[in-house]
């Protein structure tokens, strides 16, 4: 079997495993200081926390799995991820794969805005997320080559920055809901609006606030409608006025943690994020999945296929549309599984 072939069935395995939780070893969580860490702007910071979650043995084959925007390693490790993934017989069977989950620059227990340098905090962007976990694998966890990077959304785009950036550090990479291209259309835009509403709120105050502005919650609500979840799931969840309506009232009620100034930065990372003129240097084998009905990275545009074009071992898995498989990617925080 090629090593294209050995990354489809992995994927291809965990998309088509029954729904049931499995257990799984203990978790262990760490944290790690990266020191003099230089930001793509030249600003240096001189410790940067990195936070991060491991399951199985480090003796095992490791494997990197990445969150997407405004989340941590734990909201990856739910019945209907960790659980389908990480359980004895399942494709990432912890008994023989090490599994680091970190946390992201700017997010979940690893360094970011709210510590308390507020908007002082360096404007970091995806190649500078991606080298912090280089270093926390490399110089602190002692890693010096992956098995698979596997992401989703965020997460995805970092793993389409790691093969071009690391191209010999991995033997396989699995970007879901995520494209190598340029962030430009309703992608951005909707992004925009999130950035917007938080700097044009009068209690943002430049970052100073002390209390939470609110206009960040409403967009945050607006971007997750109206970028995933699947115009059928949709349909089917809402299909009269009153139905939309209660479903929205519940999503704007629900509970709400952010951080402004994080939320802010986190949107704000993917800017210049485009990994296409490096494709041609990803040498690990890759298997994209996206959706059909995906609205971020919708696949009628051509842009993946002719990126693909250009990786070696590259090759695409396109979920088809359809009122489950929308349910079942949508997690509630706007992120696609």
């Amino acid at each position: 079997m090629t090593r294209v072939n050995g990354v489809v069935a992995l994927i291809l395995a965990f998309i088509a495993t029954p729904a049931f939780a499995a257990d799984y070893p203990a978790l262990k969580q760490g944290e790690w200081i990266a020191r003099d860490f230089k930001f793509h702007t030249g600003e240096v910071m001189p410790e940067v926390r990195l936070a991060y979650t491991t399951i199985g043995d480090p003796s095992g084959q490791p494997v990197l799995v990445l969150h997407g925007t405004t989340q941590s390693a734990a909201g990856l490790l739910t019945a209907n991820f960790a659980g389908e993934l990480f359980g004895a017989g399942q494709p990432l069977d912890a008994a023989k794969y090490y599994i680091i989950l970190p946390d992201s620059i700017g997010h979940g227990k690893s360094s970011k805005p709210s510590d308390g340098l507020k908007t002082k905090f360096p404007r970091y962007n995806y190649a500078d997320m991606v080298d912090g976990q280089y270093r926390l694998l490399k110089e602190g966890l002692g890693v010096s080559h992956l098995r698979l990077v596997i992401g989703n959304s965020m997460g995805g785009m970092h793993t389409w920055v790691w093969g071009e950036r690391y191209p010999d550090f991995m033997d396989a990479l699995a970007p879901m809901a995520a494209q190598p291209t340029a962030m430009s259309s309703r992608n951005w835009m909707m992004r925009r609006l999130i950035i917007d509403a938080v700097r044009n709120d009068p209690d943002w105050k430049d970052g100073n606030y002390t209390t939470q502005p609110k206009a960040f919650r409403t967009a945050a609500v607006f971007y997750a409608t109206a970028t995933s979840g699947g115009t059928l799931a949709y349909q089917k969840m809402a299909p009269t006025r009153e139905a939309a309506d209660k479903l929205l009232d519940q999503r704007l009620a629900a509970p709400f943690t952010a951080d402004a100034n994080d939320y802010l930065y986190q949107w704000e990372s993917s800017g210049d994020y485009d990994v296409s003129p490096g494709l041609a240097r990803i040498k690990a084998a890759l298997l994209a999945v996206n959706a059909a009905d995906d609205e971020r990275n919708p696949p009628e545009t051509g842009l993946m296929d002719a990126a693909l074009k250009q990786v070696r071992n590259g090759r695409l898995y396109l979920i088809p549309a359809s009122e489950e498989n929308a349910r079942a990617r949508h997690d509630g925080d706007g992120e696609v599984l």
